[in-house]
């Protein structure tokens, strides 16, 4: 579960995230019966980030894509037996553990209650050789071991079908530097960054991407080991604190704008959704996703029309960059000149009461329970 820059239970079948302008919290997640209040966002900002790829006409949207978002999605005519035995693979080893025991209580109990034979299957507690004994494995590992390309590795030489991506786009996705590498590469554009060392010259690191800054761990999730740096002195302690997590860390220029994410299912881009921190000059980070109730969430996001089908086409491309399948979330940036901005993607999605994935299949019209079925359907 890949973490963000600065600015990553069952709910209600008739939202539609075109209707009216929404300001959501969690408490509009945990709380099926409260209805989203309607609020005016205001856009300034009309310029459109100019990405280096196929130029497409943004004006021209089909009735069939405007109406899409509208379409309340329902649980496909199959027998919850066409699964066999599932294991809910969640846990595990890593510093997101607390994240992933709360995303998979949430996923097993959906299957459970549309009549699945799912399972709790915990790597920290169970030897891997157990997995022969299930049809298939809903993945909710989030973090090393479970999000790398480890766990995809040991199901597809088992041959035991599973969600989400494969071993090469979950090990790329973990990796924040060769994901934006790859990104650069295929003309999309992310965020500058620069791999840091103890031994890195802290000046040159600042007069190549500037202040503020944003340091990171290489494999690390939902913001942990992250520290915003805004002058030079700030540097060196901010380093320590990223390596404890591990020796690749990296320094990333510091995105000042509205911060988006895009969740991605079946290769279709949901409704964009707009996240604010209640401290604006900070960044999303751990306590903002998951355990605090004062982050906004906004569907529509503010955006105009041709803006956010730009913002999710450029997600898409970025998705199948990295070769990703199945269901997954990127991360962008847009900056005060309208710019937008790549900046992660996430091949493990939370699944949490706090969590964007559920929010976003929310404003397609899909409830929890349902989401949760489409994607392990998906391994059929």
């Amino acid at each position: 579960m890949t973490s963000k820059n600065n600015s990553n239970n069952k709910t209600n079948n008739d939202a539609s995230s075109n209707a009216t302008a929404k300001d959501l919290t969690a408490n509009d997640i945990t709380d099926n019966s409260q209805d989203w209040n309607a609020v005016n966002i205001v856009n300034p900002e009309s310029a459109l980030a100019a990405a280096a790829q196929t130029e497409q006409d943004d004006n021209k949207i089909s009735s069939d894509e405007q109406s899409q978002n509208t379409v309340v999605a329902s649980k496909p005519a199959l027998d919850a037996s066409v699964f066999g035995k599932v294991a809910v693979v969640y846990g595990g080893n890593s510093n997101e553990r607390s994240v992933s025991l709360d995303s998979g209580a949430a996923v097993l109990q959906a299957l459970q209650n549309q009549g699945v034979d799912a399972t709790h299957y915990d790597p920290k507690h169970q030897d891997i050789s157990e997995l022969r004994d299930y049809d298939r494995v809903f993945n909710v590992l989030h973090g090393r071991g479970g999000e790398d390309g480890l766990l995809q590795g040991v199901l597809q030489w088992l041959d035991i079908p599973q969600t989400g991506s494969g071993v090469l786009a979950s090990a790329l996705g973990m990796d924040k530097v060769r994901t934006k590498q790859l990104w650069q590469g295929c003309g999309l554009s992310t965020a500058p960054f620069s791999l840091l060392t103890a031994d890195t010259d802290w000046q040159q690191v600042v007069n190549m991407l500037g202040l503020p800054l944003i340091i990171k761990p290489v494999h690390e999730g939902s913001s942990i080991g992250m520290t915003k740096v805004n002058n030079l002195d700030e540097l060196p302690a901010a380093y320590e604190t990223a390596v404890q997590c591990g020796d690749a860390v990296m320094a990333e220029r510091w995105i000042t704008g509205r911060e988006f994410t895009i969740v991605i299912v079946d290769d279709e881009a949901y409704p964009v959704i707009r996240l604010e921190p209640a401290d604006i000059t900070n960044f999303y980070d751990f306590e903002a996703k998951y355990n605090r109730n004062d982050t906004s969430y906004y569907i529509p996001c503010g955006l105009s029309t041709a803006e956010e089908k730009h913002l999710q086409d450029l997600s898409l491309a970025a998705f199948r960059a990295v070769d990703a399948k199945g269901w997954g979330r990127i991360d962008a940036m847009q900056d005060e000149t309208g710019n937008f901005w790549l900046l992660e993607i996430n091949t493990v999605p939370g699944m949490t009461s706090h969590s964007l994935v559920p929010m976003a299949a929310k404003a397609r019209g899909m409830d929890f329970d349902t989401l949760c079925w489409h994607i392990l359907a998906q391994t059929l």
